[in-house]
């Protein structure tokens, strides 16, 4: 890689240095007034054109240069990187059909991951796949067993169905007592109390998790529900 790196031009070495100092914004300007028509910069400019724009939530503009990478490229840590994100992207857009695609291509190449399964679980969550998705909870916490991700999931799932509400508290309860100050992991636990009908403690957990993230909707939506419920 390094040699590859040395190949490049100056002005795609300065995007790259950006890049992995987590300034995107940067990088992208960098990367989109770049013009070659050398095939390997051609890829280097696709793969991190697209990361870009996915790490700034830019998804629409990320999925065609993570897809022309992936079409591109032998190299297989990347591509599966490209994939997961993609993956990702198409989940954020709610194209559920290509998530699951990009998804199923990387099983089917042998690849497993925590982090692949709980994407699979969400895409099912949305598509109100609710069993579908407790499974592929249950299998990232197989590879995981603290994958924040699936425990918060899973957790929130079996609580909002109505299938095992106690069950789920433990989930998200191991998911904050892991990371405490994330409001999304505060919101589904208060949420699953609100499910066991336990009011006093949802309310400390959705206005802690409002406290963290004030502007969110879906946090001040069950807020409501539960100040609306009597104890």
């Amino acid at each position: 890689m390094e040699g590859q790196n040395n190949a490049l031009s100056g002005t795609l070495q300065r995007g790259i240095s950006f890049f992995k100092k987590s300034d995107w914004k940067n990088a992208l300007s960098i990367f989109l007034h770049i013009r070659t028509d050398k095939e390997e910069e051609k890829k280097e400019l696709a793969y991190y054109t697209g990361l870009c724009y996915a790490k700034l939530k830019c998804y629409a503009e990320a999925a065609p240069h993570l897809e022309n990478f992936i079409a591109e490229s032998q190299d297989s840590v990347r591509v599966y990187q490209c994939r997961m994100t993609l993956a990702y992207v198409y989940v954020m857009v709610k194209n559920i059909k290509k998530a699951e695609y990009e998804l199923t291509m990387l099983m089917n190449n042998g690849f497993e991951s925590a982090q692949l399964y709980a994407t699979m679980a969400y895409a099912a969550w949305l598509q109100n796949a609710f069993p579908r998705a407790i499974e592929w909870y249950e299998k990232a916490l197989s590879v995981d067993e603290n994958n924040l991700t699936a425990l918060n999931g899973l957790g929130f799932i079996l609580a909002d169905s109505g299938k095992d509400a106690r069950r789920g508290i433990r989930y998200c309860r191991k998911a904050v007592e892991k990371a405490p100050d994330n409001p999304v992991y505060l919101d589904s636990l208060g949420w699953a109390y609100f499910m066991d009908s336990r009011i006093s403690d949802a309310k400390k957990y959705l206005y802690k998790a409002l406290a963290k993230m004030p502007d969110s909707n879906e946090i001040k939506t069950h807020i409501s529900i539960v100040e609306n419920k009597k104890e």
